[in-house]
């Protein structure tokens, strides 16, 4: 892609403990996106595999168990490989507040659930152009 589009996106971490929208996730954002994705269960597991995979965008669940969204987002930034790569968060929660806490911790975007498994792409890629400045 030239510069006025920014960098091109192809590797997206994405964490997320429900199995069924990892599946829906995964399958639209390969298929249809077109992106290489490294898809995990828990924020142990993306600690795990996020440093062998140099996720371009990480797409992290907010609630979880064991190991939340802000908590796997805080441990991923301390690796320092992982420092500076853009996160978009995923919720159920639609309160302005809240989404405004999730952008302080470091986010740059918050996707809402239940979201449109085919539009899902387009919005991360949205996003991410958000993101760059296009």
């Amino acid at each position: 892609m030239g510069s006025d589009t920014g960098p091109e996106l192809r590797r997206v971490l994405h964490v997320d403990d429900d199995d069924s929208i990892r599946g829906v996730a995964r399958l639209t954002l390969e298929k249809v996106g077109g992106f290489e994705v490294c898809s995990c269960a828990t924020g142990q597991e993306a600690l795990t595999r996020a440093a062998g995979f140099q996720p371009q965008l990480i797409l992290l669940d907010v609630m979880m168990p064991d190991m939340d969204g802000p908590a796997t987002l805080h441990a991923l930034r301390s690796l320092l490989n992982l420092s500076k790569v853009p996160v978009l968060f995923m919720t159920a929660k639609v309160l302005p507040a809240e989404q405004q806490r999730l952008i302080e911790l470091g986010a740059f975007g918050v996707i809402i659930k239940p979201f449109d498994p085919m539009q899902l792409p387009q919005q991360i890629l949205g996003l991410w152009r958000r993101y760059h400045g296009c």
